[in-house]
């Protein structure tokens, strides 16, 4: 259940050009194929309505021509290739890789179970630089700590970004110059394909674009020399003001299809974590700006040159500018490239998911890891054929490239603005710029995106209601999914066990405890949940052999699972263990940092909190290691005794929480290690530069365990006692507890949190998956126990 060997490092970013250069090449094929395919429609959906018209002047040519070339050279070249490019989170990006970001530098994280300890990770990234000395970013910052509205506004303006490339996925593969009936049955053989991998499925990519890339850019230098040498002065400023004063509303109206020049730009940004910034710097100015400009040059200049009725037949299509003779390769070819382009699209939104999941905003799915060596290529069943269903419905439903334009031109330009606004914030909190600088981006930036905005947004009714119908779903589960999380935590924090009432009980808890260990996984990092509270001396609870495993989303507190599960079948294990297993807001958690264990009450309860930290981008492995070094953790913890348990029940308090930073048994191996082994093997002799804590001999045991212990004369005889007791119930075996909360909204609560907690919430929770630990636990020895909430 632990990390794919080496994923937490910055995978291929040697700064060798041989390196770089190759996985500029490889970016070519998963990054730029939606943007790389844009000429196709481009022309074709901004002289389709009766906005403008093409004239013999060629005002209306020259000036979408100017426009397209400036929109190019400032949005991605400009904003994304040497600006939001840098704005990485630990190598990856994205909307959310911006509000991770803005979690760690301003503390507005959506996590519940947030600690200070989380902030000690090597990968948190956080500079302790102060703020200009203006004030104004540390008000800023202050501001946004302290309204939780403003909170709440940042998460939500996260989400419907991430909505939106949701549904620009739904669209990309839908556009296409085919029949529909060919369409459909390319978009099912493509998201058939999925379960095989990207790294399978996209072996031949990078060649494909760079084919249509070199071919397109080849016919534009072709139409350019044929046609109208002179087409580059268009590229003028001044041509997108007589544009302008020509057309008036018309043309403002027909931005809605020069801003399809851009659909994909996003995807330069979103996939960093994949490449390097520089593989994708070179990839774009090099080979993909350069063959985009010469394409839409030489589409311009065959235009200039043909008024005839024909042309305006055909919507001024890509292919008329086509020779004749090679129409047919570069129709094979583009439909090549564009099903590359829709694949990119695919795959982002398999991470995005994964990344929104992580971070409690979304519901649990199937991650299905299709390469052991590249983390970040996964497939997700249920996001795959929810995808191909909309895709089918939206092709079959508008049969017209230009609605269908208008519906991924608003997706793409509400991404782009929402990367403005969060990147202002960036620019101020963790860059430490000044709050003019900040002020400067928005205002040029966001006056060129709103501009586009506005031009998509007022043809609603024209195919831009559709990237906003679907953000509306997806935005409405995650918000209901979120809500439901926070609420289902607020009521175990509020419910779970003091310290107080656990010192009362004594060390046996009132109860008898017997061999073993119980792992109680919970979601509080620091006190008892409230689980725990129907125990008492009365009820006779036997506490049996082995270690027992209790899962909770507290990383304080005992839940309230536990008392629940202790009140209907009293019996329990000599040892407790309360597992967390959370997601913190950086993309890895390297292996030495991957466990945080505590005490709960004095030394000899033999209870432990355990916090199994993951970043929302690492890769859990369903296999039995995560038990090895589960109890690894523990006993290195006890060895090093770096946490005092003794003291007033007030110093308990504090010490509980306090935790030690443990990694897995491979990171430490100059500390404690465990061997396991069949009961009728035979035990190796420890060399004598380790001392071995042996389980005294015991009858029909399932597996002899062992610490080997590195030579210290420090190790006191309470050590090694609470050592070997941990031994001797890891040979009894470990049992899982699982609690399964079924979520209620109380008496005397709204319509509206009734709606939304009894059935939105319940209904996502039902048809959801479980937490990708529970895949990997014996069945044998797991336990659910349900319980209701009433929040």
């Amino acid at each position: 259940m632990d990390l794919e060997t080496g994923v937490y490092q910055n995978r291929a970013k040697v700064d060798s050009w041989k390196t770089v250069l190759t996985l500029a090449y490889q970016s070519l094929g998963v990054v730029y194929g939606d943007l790389s395919t844009s000429p196709l429609y481009v022309y074709q959906s901004t002289f389709a309505g009766e906005d403008i018209q093409h004239t013999e002047t060629n005002e209306e040519i020259y000036g979408v021509l100017s426009f397209v070339f400036w929109t190019l050279t400032l949005v991605p070249l400009l904003k994304y290739v040497f600006i939001v490019l840098k704005a990485d989170d630990n190598g990856e990006g994205g909307t959310f890789a911006l509000y991770s970001l803005l979690c760690r530098h301003a503390r507005v994280s959506s996590l519940p179970n947030f600690q200070l300890a989380d902030e000690e990770l090597s990968q948190y990234k956080k500079d302790n630089k102060k703020l200009c000395n203006t004030g104004l970013g540390s008000s800023l910052k202050s501001m946004l700590e302290r309204h939780r509205v403003l909170q709440r506004f940042l998460l939500v303006l996260a989400l419907v970004g991430t909505c939106m490339v949701i549904g620009d996925g739904v669209l990309t593969p839908a556009i296409s110059d085919v029949e529909v009936p060919v369409a459909c049955a390319i978009l099912i053989g493509l998201f058939a394909l999925q379960h095989y991998g990207t790294h399978r499925v996209g072996f031949l990519f990078a060649p494909v674009v760079l084919t249509w890339l070199f071919c397109i850019s080849g016919i534009g230098i072709y139409n350019i020399f044929r046609w109208n040498p002179h087409v580059y002065k268009a590229l003028s400023p001044y041509y997108m003001y007589q544009f302008l004063r020509k057309t008036q509303r018309g043309g403002w109206m027909s931005l809605g299809g020069i801003l399809l020049c851009i659909t994909g730009s996003e995807a330069m940004f979103a996939d960093l974590g994949h490449f390097s910034q520089l593989s994708i710097q070179i990839a774009f100015t090099s080979v993909v700006y350069p063959a985009l400009i010469l394409a839409y040059m030489g589409q311009a200049a065959y235009l200039s040159m043909h008024h005839s009725p024909e042309i305006q037949i055909h919507r001024i299509g890509f292919y008329v500018s086509v020779p004749e003779k090679l129409r047919w390769p570069v129709l094979v070819i583009a439909i090549l490239a564009a099903v590359v382009g829709s694949q990119a699209i695919i795959t982002g939104t398999f991470s995005i998911i994964k990344q929104c999941s992580a971070l409690g905003c979304f519901p649990k799915v199937k991650l299905v890891h299709t390469s052991s060596k590249i983390h970040g290529q996964i497939y997700i069943p249920e996001i795959n054929w929810i995808l191909m269903l909309l895709c089918l419905a939206v092709t079959i439903g508008f049969r017209d490239t230009k609605r269908l334009g208008n519906a991924s031109g608003l997706a793409v330009i509400t991404v782009m603005l929402v990367t403005t606004c969060l990147m202002s914030l960036v620019i101020v909190l963790c860059w430490h710029q000044s709050v003019l600088l900040a002020f400067c981006f928005v205002v040029f930036f966001g006056t060129i995106e709103a501009l586009y905005f506005s031009a998509s947004l007022i043809k609603f009714r024209e195919g831009a209601w559709v990237p906003i119908a679907l953000a509306f779903v997806f935005l409405i589960v995650m918000h209901v999914w979120h809500y439901g999380t926070l609420k289902r935590y607020e009521f175990d924090v509020q419910n779970k066990v003091s310290i107080n009432w656990l010192l009362n009980l004594g060390p046996s808890l009132g109860i008898v405890r017997v061999n073993g260990i119980g792992v109680i996984h919970t979601e509080l990092v620091s006190g008892i949940p409230a689980i725990f509270y129907n125990l008492g001396p009365s009820l006779g609870i036997v506490r049996v052999n082995g270690i027992g495993v209790i899962h909770t989303e507290l990383v304080s507190g005992i839940p309230a699972i536990f008392s629940h599960f202790v009140t209907n079948l009293p019996a329990f294990h000599q040892v407790l263990v309360f597992v967390c297993i959370k997601s913190v807001p950086i993309p890895h958690v390297r292996p030495e940092e991957r466990f945080l264990v505590g005490r709960i009450g004095p030394k000899e309860y033999r209870i432990y909190r355990c916090i199994v930290r993951y970043g929302y981008r690492d890769v859990h492995k369903d296999d039995m290691e995560f038990e090895k070094d589960l109890v690894c953790s523990i006993a290195e913890f006890i060895r090093s005794g770096s946490i005092g348990t003794n003291g007033t029940i007030e110093e308990l308090e504090k010490d509980e929480d306090k935790m030690a930073v443990v990694g897995t048994c491979s990171t430490h191996e100059d500390g404690i290690q465990i061997s396991e082994h069949d009961i009728n093997s035979t035990e190796t002799v420890g060399t004598s530069e380790v001392q071995e804590i042996r389980s005294p001999p015991v009858m029909q045991r399932r597996k002899k365990v062992r610490f080997i212990v590195p030579e210290s004369p420090n190790i006191d005889t309470s050590v090694r006692e609470e050592l070997r007791e941990l031994m001797e119930a890891r040979e009894a075996g470990i049992a899982y507890i699982l609690g399964q909360s079924y979520m209620k909204a109380k008496q005397g609560s709204s319509m509206i949190k009734k709606l939304v907690i009894n059935y939105g919430y319940e209904f996502l929770r039902r048809n959801s998956r479980v937490a990708s630990y529970a895949f990997s636990l014996p069945h044998a020895s797991t336990l659910e126990v349900g319980m209701v909430y009433n929040v």
